[in-house]
């Protein structure tokens, strides 16, 4: 009897142990600031000091909502140079916009909550561009990690949360898209 009681209790922790850590390519919004590099164009001629840029992140948790939180993640950019001392590249956490993802049924809500939002003096930015450098890294880590996945089929919504009569303009960068069909699913999210 104990033997199956220790047995028992062997086996309900093993889930406890079995912790996924997952090496991805994770894409983030970051400034280029205090560098000499240009970024984006964001469909503009005037390419903008920021860019969206991918390095490897070690995972773990809820794929894929952990994966899309992670985009928040803190970047501190190596030098080899002395004079660059920047602590977080990070559009997100540089103007505090918060990242948000669950899934609701077959579908992963993605929220960008602007109600903090603050603009930095020296990020020669504004806050649809920093929501758009946002959004796009939001879709290529998405598609990037499930670009060898057979029989994915995942409708993504990304909205914009938090604003104010003055920046509600941003509201209509909100879209959906869906990874795993060719086709897009509109350009709209829910809010």
């Amino acid at each position: 009897m104990l033997v199956r009681v220790m047995a028992a209790i062997f086996l309900l922790s093993l889930p406890g142990w079995a912790v996924t850590l997952e090496v991805v390519n994770l894409h983030q919004p970051l400034s280029l600031h205090g560098t000499d590099g240009v970024g984006e164009t964001l469909g503009l001629d005037d390419p903008v000091q920021a860019a969206v840029m991918s390095r490897p992140y070690a995972v773990t948790g809820a794929m894929p909502e952990d994966l899309v939180k992670a985009i928040a993640a803190p970047h501190r950019i190596a030098t080899n140079g002395d004079g660059y001392e920047v602590k977080d590249a990070n559009l997100l956490n540089l103007c505090r916009v918060a990242l948000g993802a669950e899934m609701k049924g077959s579908r992963l809500l993605v929220r960008l909550d602007v109600s903090k939002f603050t603009l930095q003096e020296d990020l020669d930015l504004t806050a649809r561009q920093v929501l758009t450098l946002s959004i796009i890294a939001i879709e290529r880590t998405l598609r990037d990690y499930f670009r060898d996945a057979e029989d994915v089929s995942l409708g993504v919504s990304i909205g914009i949360r938090g604003t104010t009569e003055g920046n509600a303009g941003l509201t209509n960068l909100a879209r959906r898209f869906r990874i795993g069909d060719a086709a897009d699913e509109g350009t709209e999210a829910d809010g």
